[in-house]
């Protein structure tokens, strides 16, 4: 049943449009915070060296405080921020779609947690779409056989 409602388009959309008011708001009310994310699904620019990329682990927390809040911002469902990484403090603009934000942090406490799966909603449409064509289909298969009217009342 909770697979049915994570997996739902309009879910994933909620979720998204609550992650981005959540962030707005703290943008508006100066408020630092943190995101945890699966790192293979952030995007560096210019890419980190191999000596810093490789010290992540799976899930990441980022901090937005300081220069990194004052950088960041919201462009086309997407969260971007400039920060440095490592002891020399390699500048990288940092780019995560909203709906790969697993937890929204604040003063070590999760204020939201996105139950939506790691996708873009346009993928979650299509396996919708999917779906409901491969239940279409098999009910037309079932009912195109004379001997399955039995089952039928």
């Amino acid at each position: 049943m909770l697979e049915n409602v994570i997996q739902n388009k309009n879910f994933a959309k909620l979720m998204q449009k609550s992650i981005e008011n959540l962030i707005v708001h703290f943008f508006e009310e100066e408020q630092n915070f943190g995101i945890l994310c699966k790192i293979e699904e952030i995007s560096f620019n210019p890419p980190l060296p191999e000596s810093i990329d490789g010290e992540f682990r799976p899930l990441t927390l980022f901090f937005l405080a300081g220069y990194t809040f004052e950088t960041a911002r919201i462009e086309k469902e997407m969260l971007i921020f400039e920060a440095g990484f490592g002891s020399d403090n390699f500048g990288s603009v940092v780019s995560v779609s909203l709906l790969s934000i697993m937890q929204i942090i604040v003063d070590e406490t999760p204020v939201l947690i996105n139950l939506a799966p790691n996708q873009e909603v346009e993928e979650i449409v299509k396996k919708n779409e999917m779906d409901e064509a491969g239940v279409e289909n098999s009910m037309a298969s079932f009912l195109s056989n004379p001997e399955n009217s039995k089952f039928l009342k």
